[in-house]
């Protein structure tokens, strides 16, 4: 089980679209394989940029008024939120060498 923080619908608003920086989640479902593939990928990013950026895991399942409003269709998929808004969307697992320059290059 993957140690990154969750988020669900009811504190959506506060722990994301109102963050102080950037906040990527992880749109996952505990059934689906390469969700749990890309999970200690994300940890690692967490524990090494966490001074900039948070990363949050928000369960499809439990928490469907908020994949939906996000057009989740398939997982796992990551947004990454910058003042609020959407700034990055990536779709299905990759490994680290090519999510995280992706993530960075969006920190700026």
């Amino acid at each position: 089980m993957s140690k990154l923080p969750t988020v669900t619908d009811s504190n959506f608003q506060t722990e994301v679209l109102q963050a102080d920086k950037p906040v990527l989640v992880d749109f996952w479902a505990e059934w689906c394989g390469p969700c749990k593939m890309i999970a200690p990928i994300l940890e690692e990013i967490a524990g090494q940029h966490g001074d900039k950026l948070k990363i949050l895991r928000l369960d499809v399942d439990e928490n469907g008024t908020t994949a939906q409003k996000y057009g989740i269709m398939s997982i796992p998929t990551l947004i990454l939120f910058k003042g609020g808004e959407p700034a990055e969307r990536l779709i299905g697992y990759m490994p680290k060498a090519q999510l995280e320059p992706k993530i960075l290059a969006k920190l700026g």
